[in-house]
C-alpha cells in the first residue's frame, strides 16, 4: 500500500514538473526579441523550478559571429552569458543533444560559467542547444545540492525544453536580422539614412531648443570608382566597412554615424562647434591616410573628402538645409582637392624633360 502511494506521489510530482515545463515552452514560443526570450527563459526557470542559477553558454566561433553579433546587443544577458572558445565547449559537452548531468569533478565545467558571476556549485545540467543544424550553444542549470542533476535523472523534459529554445532561437534571430536590416545599412552595419534623418531632426530640434551646437559632416571616398575598377566591387565593398567602423571607433557614444547613399557617409555632431568638428574630420581623415586597408598583401589608401556645417553662427530653417549646406562644403573640398592636383600636375609638365 505504501508503495502504491509513494508511486502515485511520484507521478504527480512528474506531472506537475510536466506541466511546467509545458507552461515555460508555451511562453517562449511566441516571444520575437533576444532580450525578452532570455529574460523570460531564464528567470521563469528560476522561479518554476526553484535553481538558484542558470544562464546560457555560446560557442566563439566563425560561423556563429552573425548570431553573436545580434545576441551582443541584449544587455539582460551582460550577467547571464559566457562565450566561450568552440575546442573548450566540444572537450566538456559531448556531441549530441542529450543533457549532460554532472555533481563530481566540476572543476573543468566552472569555464562554462558567466565570467562575472561566481556562486557555489556542486550539480549541473548542461542541454544543448543548436542553431541551424549545429550546437551553438548551452542552457545551463546549477544548484550547491549534490543531489538536485544527479546523473540518472531523466531529462527527457530537460533535452525538449532546449529543443524548445532551439526553435525559439532560429525565430527570434529571424525577426531580429529584420529588425536589424529595417533600421541599419545591410553592407556596413551602421545606421541607414531613413533613421539617420529621424535623428537629425531629433537634434536639430533639441539644438534649437537649447541653443546648443550642432555640427553635422557630410562625407566621401575620393576617387572611389578607381577603386573599384582596379581591385573589384568587392574590395570596395570592403573599403567602405572600413571607413563606417573606423569612423565609428574614433566618434563619441552620443554621436551618430550613417550610411547616406554608395560611399557617402554623415556624421551627426551634437553639443559640437564647427572648429571641433572640422578638427575631429582632420583627425579622421589622417586616421586613414596612416592605416590603409590590408586586402592580401596589398594596401588600399584611403582618401576622404568632407564637409562641415553648423548651426552655431547660421540660422537654419530645417535639418534638411544643414544637411545641404554639409554637402555643398563636402563638394567645395572636392573641387579644391582637385584644383591643386590639376595645378600639380601641370608644374611637373612645364618642369619634365
Amino acid at each position: 500500500m505504501q508503495n502504491i502511494e509513494a508511486l502515485l506521489e511520484t507521478l504527480k510530482k512528474n506531472d506537475e514538473i510536466a506541466k511546467k515545463f509545458q507552461a515555460l515552452e508555451t511562453k517562449i514560443l511566441s516571444i520575437l526579441d533576444f532580450a525578452g526570450l532570455f529574460e523570460i527563459l531564464l528567470d521563469e526557470i528560476r522561479k518554476k523550478f526553484q535553481v538558484p542559477h542558470v544562464w546560457l553558454s555560446f560557442v566563439d566561433a566563425d560561423e556563429n559571429s552573425d548570431l553573436l553579433q545580434i545576441i551582443g546587443h541584449s544587455k539582460i544577458l551582460k550577467t547571464n552569458l559566457n562565450i566561450i572558445p568552440q575546442e573548450i565547449f566540444s572537450s566538456l559537452v559531448p556531441e549530441g543533444t542529450q543533457p549532460l548531468l554532472i555533481n563530481d569533478d566540476l572543476k573543468p565545467f566552472y569555464r562554462l560559467l558567466p565570467p562575472i558571476q561566481k556562486f557555489l556549485v556542486k550539480s549541473m545540467a548542461i542541454a544543448p542547444i543548436t542553431f541551424e543544424g549545429r550546437i551553438v550553444g548551452s542552457l545551463n542549470q546549477a544548484d550547491a545540492s549534490i543531489l538536485r542533476f544527479s546523473p540518472g535523472i531523466n531529462t527527457n523534459l530537460l533535452e525538449q525544453l532546449a529543443v524548445k529554445v532551439s526553435l525559439c532561437l532560429a525565430n527570434v534571430t529571424a525577426h531580429e536580422k529584420l529588425k536589424f536590416l529595417a533600421y541599419h545599412d545591410p553592407l556596413t552595419g551602421i545606421l541607414n539614412r531613413r533613421v539617420m534623418e529621424t535623428i537629425l531632426e531629433r537634434e536639430f530640434q533639441r539644438s534649437d531648443r537649447y541653443n546648443s551646437p550642432l555640427s553635422l559632416v557630410f562625407l566621401d571616398v575620393d576617387d572611389f570608382k578607381k577603386i573599384n575598377d582596379r581591385n573589384g566591387h568587392d574590395v570596395g565593398d570592403r573599403v567602405l566597412v572600413h571607413l563606417a567602423h573606423g569612423i565609428e571607433s574614433m566618434v563619441r557614444s552620443s554621436d551618430v554615424v550613417a550610411r547616406y547613399a554608395g560611399d557617402e557617409f554623415v556624421v551627426i555632431l551634437p553639443e559640437t562647434t564647427a572648429e571641433k568638428a572640422e578638427f575631429l574630420m582632420e583627425r579622421i581623415k589622417e586616421h586613414f591616410l596612416e592605416n590603409p586597408l590590408e586586402v592580401s598583401d596589398t594596401a588600399i589608401p584611403i582618401s576622404i573628402s568632407f564637409g562641415v556645417s553648423s548651426n552655431e553662427n547660421e540660422a537654419f530653417e530645417n535639418p534638411a538645409s544643414l544637411l545641404k549646406e554639409a554637402d555643398t562644403q563636402l563638394y567645395k573640398m572636392k573641387a579644391k582637392r582637385k584644383n591643386t592636383e590639376s595645378s600639380q600636375s601641370g608644374l611637373e609638365i612645364t618642369h619634365g624633360p
